[in-house]
Formats: C-alpha cells, sequence, structure tokens
C-alpha cells in the first residue's frame, strides 16, 4: 500500500482567497503560528488582526478604522491588553471662593 498523500489546501486556500475580499480580512492565511484574533470581534474574516503580541495589538487598535466594526476590535484588544486602555481624563472644575 503507497503512502496516503497529505491532503492538499485547495478548499482552505479558496476561503482565504474570499476571506480577502472582505472589508479588514486583506491579511488573512498570512499568519501560520498565530493563535490570537481580533478579526471576528469586529466583524472582520478569522484570521485578521493578530493581537498575540503586544506590538501587533497596537497595530490592531491603528487599523481597526478598516474593520467592519472597528469598536469590536479595540474591545478585543483591550480585554486582552489592558494597559492599552486609553486612561480617562479626570475632571477639573475650578473651584470659586467665596469672598467675604
Amino acid at each position: 500500500m503507497a503512502p496516503r498523500k497529505k491532503r492538499t489546501t485547495k478548499a482552505k486556500a479558496k476561503t482565504q482567497a474570499a476571506a480577502r475580499k472582505k472589508k479588514g480580512g486583506s491579511n488573512v492565511g498570512k499568519y501560520k503560528g498565530v493563535k490570537a484574533f481580533a478579526g471576528p470581534s469586529g466583524g472582520a474574516p478569522k484570521g485578521s488582526f493578530p493581537i498575540n503580541t503586544l506590538k501587533r495589538a497596537k497595530s490592531a487598535l491603528k487599523l481597526a478604522h478598516n474593520a467592519p466594526r472597528p469598536g469590536g476590535i479595540k474591545a478585543a484588544v483591550y480585554r486582552k491588553y489592558p494597559s492599552l486602555k486609553p486612561k480617562t481624563k479626570k475632571s477639573t472644575k475650578k473651584t470659586t471662593r467665596k469672598k467675604k
């Protein structure tokens, strides 16, 4: 019996090609060892907007405007890296003194 050949990934390639045409999916399939992606949270195809490192998470925030729902991308990044969440500004109200 001849050794069985590994199945070609034509179906996977077709899926990736279709996903690359969708908004926010131009880099689908280019991150082989990455497990954490923010793309599905923002309506982009699976395999887009990697967030496995801090540098890639910052990049995902910068490129979130390309996704159908940028808020989903941002939420996924802030869930994984809370330190990237912008600090809220404290209100600086001037207090007026009463004159005697």
